[in-house]
């Protein structure tokens, strides 16, 4: 699990793998650190070297992967599929995450893989809140494991996502 020291290099490697739309600033990244709910756990080789990152947030009900990236010059080794699937086989509850629409090839690609890993892209609209002051709801999709969910099934997470993730009341977005 990565604690404060190990931070910043986790910190590193998320910039350079997502939009600034899909992450936070450093210091409200860092901020999330001691909340109970949330880790990230990274992917080390023998020499120590950050190979990737998964971070979570895990409740009774489900669980939300909110990030996950490998090191760009290693990427397509497995590595991104072994944490993955090593999250999934810990969970006893229904895991969901969000991906762009498959707009790209990037995005497509990014669906393909969470599909070959047993997620299933839901087709109802989902618009993320914002993670930065004075950006916009960001159109996503929601992926969900084991089953695929409705959007009726998927409110109770999309309530919790975005008060205790988003800290965003569900009607005012």
């Amino acid at each position: 699990m990565v604690n404060e020291e190990s931070f910043e290099e986790v910190f590193e490697l998320m910039q350079v793998a997502f939009p600034e739309t899909e992450i936070r600033t450093y210091e409200g990244q860092r901020a999330l650190l001691p909340h109970p709910s949330y880790r990230i756990d990274a992917e080390r080789d023998d020499q120590g070297q950050l190979l990737g990152f998964l971070a979570s947030w895990n409740w009774s009900t489900f669980r939300f992967v909110e990030h996950i990236a490998v090191n760009v010059a290693i990427r397509g080794g497995g590595i991104g599929k072994r944490m993955l699937m090593k999250y999934m086989s810990s969970a006893s509850t229904p895991i969901v995450l969000e991906v762009e629409p498959p707009t790209t090839l990037d995005a497509t690609r990014r669906i393909e893989f969470y599909k070959r890993c047993g997620f299933h892209l839901n087709r109802f609209p989902y618009a993320q809140p914002p993670l930065r002051e004075g950006q916009a709801m960001l159109p996503l999709h929601i992926m969900s494991y084991p089953n695929p969910l409705t959007e009726s099934e998927f409110n109770p997470c999309k309530e919790v996502l975005f008060t205790e993730v988003y800290r965003q009341p569900v009607g005012l977005v």
